[in-house]
């Protein structure tokens, strides 16, 4: 098993709360860590039939089956249960007793805002991160090889076929969550929306276009691409604005959380497919992306991360923002660093002025310097990145 970065930050959530929310994707290592962090509590998983019946019918009954707590895995498929949770943790009021977990990002979140406020600490949990696999000494010696081969856990931990994992994955996430749970009847033309999403990962979101090529409403759309969005699969970005400035565009952007999730939809299966492939560059954008936000909320933290566009043609690939200032990320799937990359930053430093503090690129190759009075990191340093941001970030704990 991978030793996993945000465990310090789930202990130190159990230590100040009385439950711990462990969101995230399907196969992302939640239940891994909740009973890491507690092996002698009882588990129970909704994702059981039987018991998921007799948390709908009888709450108080299985409840009362854990007098010292306990860990709940999947409870959004049976959020009223968290009321009379709420009931049981008011009378105790002991910190670290329970611990639960989802895979609906906005159904929990709303479910523990209305009965646990106050009451939860709420940690969200992507794939491995490249420091993970670089600390377990799993990571590939290029990036090409992450994205072909995904960062869900169950590829390092055991002997398996990254794309027939992927598509049964797939297969799984369709049938189970969107099927059963959303009722979507029309499956074929849902994994065509997926497919098309990825074709679309790292660039600017056009929700009418993304419509028409499926063969849908607009309005079907913006509902599948929430329940993308809820099973955290993908995550809009919003562009960096301030009312000051009406020349910026509005237009959000779409990334996939796994890469190589995005890659295996579009037929990518080893990495020799990636140095010739149009989406190259969205491809590793979307990487890094994953990276940034895994780091963040590794250490407990809000990401709040966007990009730049006026429409007199300034583009910046991402916009950090913390208490201390902006901070400004090019990148660059390339191995050499051209001068031409950090024509964008020099502009923004006119834009923005005192608000932008740091600037970056980050690209394919390997050496580490300073051009342009930018920080050039090379991707396998990614890491170093995410902790810089992370440093004037105060840390959240709650919902």
């Amino acid at each position: 098993m991978i030793p996993r970065e945000a465990l310090e930050t789930a202990k130190r959530f159990l230590r100040g709360n009385y439950v711990l929310s462990i969101i995230g994707p399907r196969q992302a290592g939640k239940t891994t860590l909740a009973r890491l962090l507690a092996p002698k509590k009882t588990y129970l998983s909704l994702e059981d039939p039987d018991l998921r019946a007799r948390a709908l019918s009888d709450p108080r009954g299985l409840l009362a089956e854990l007098p010292v707590g306990g860990i709940i895995d999947e409870v959004q498929h049976c959020p009223a249960l968290l009321s009379y949770l709420q009931t049981r943790i008011d009378e105790r009021r002991k910190p670290g007793e329970w611990i639960i977990t989802g895979s609906n990002q906005f159904a929990l979140q709303q479910s523990t805002a209305q009965s646990l406020a106050g009451r939860v600490g709420q940690l969200t949990l992507l794939p491995l991160s490249w420091t993970e696999l670089q600390a377990s000494n799993h990571a590939p010696a290029r990036w090409e090889t992450a994205v072909a081969t995904s960062q869900f856990p169950p590829l390092y931990d055991r002997e398996l076929t990254p794309a027939a994992w992927l598509r049964d994955y797939l297969a799984t996430y369709v049938e189970r969550d969107v099927r059963m749970a959303h009722n979507i009847q029309n499956l074929a033309a849902f994994q065509r929306f997926l497919g098309l999403c990825a074709g679309r990962t790292g660039q600017l979101l056009n929700l009418a276009s993304l419509a028409a090529d499926t063969g849908i409403d607009q309005r079907t759309a913006r509902t599948w691409l929430t329940l993308l969005e809820t099973s955290f699969l993908v995550v809009v970005f919003p562009p960096y604005f301030r009312n000051r400035n009406q020349r910026l565009v509005k237009t959000p952007k779409l990334y996939f959380t796994d890469a190589g999730l995005a890659a295996n939809l579009l037929g990518i299966r080893e990495e020799s497919q990636l140095k010739t492939h149009p989406l190259r560059g969205a491809l590793f954008e979307t990487w890094v992306v994953a990276e940034l936000l895994k780091a963040a909320h590794n250490r407990g933290q809000a990401p709040a991360l966007s990009f730049y566009r006026t429409r007199d043609g300034l583009e910046i690939d991402l916009i950090a923002e913390t208490p201390a200032g902006l901070h400004a990320i090019e990148i660059k799937s390339g191995a050499t660093v051209a001068d031409d990359f950090f024509g964008g930053l020099t502009r923004l430093r006119t834009d923005l002025g005192a608000e932008l503090i740091g600037t970056w690129l980050l690209y394919g190759g390997k050496r580490r310097e300073e051009r342009h009075s930018t920080r050039v990191l090379p991707w396998s340093r990614i890491g170093e990145l995410g902790a810089t941001l992370a440093i004037s970030t105060p840390p959240t704990a709650t919902p």
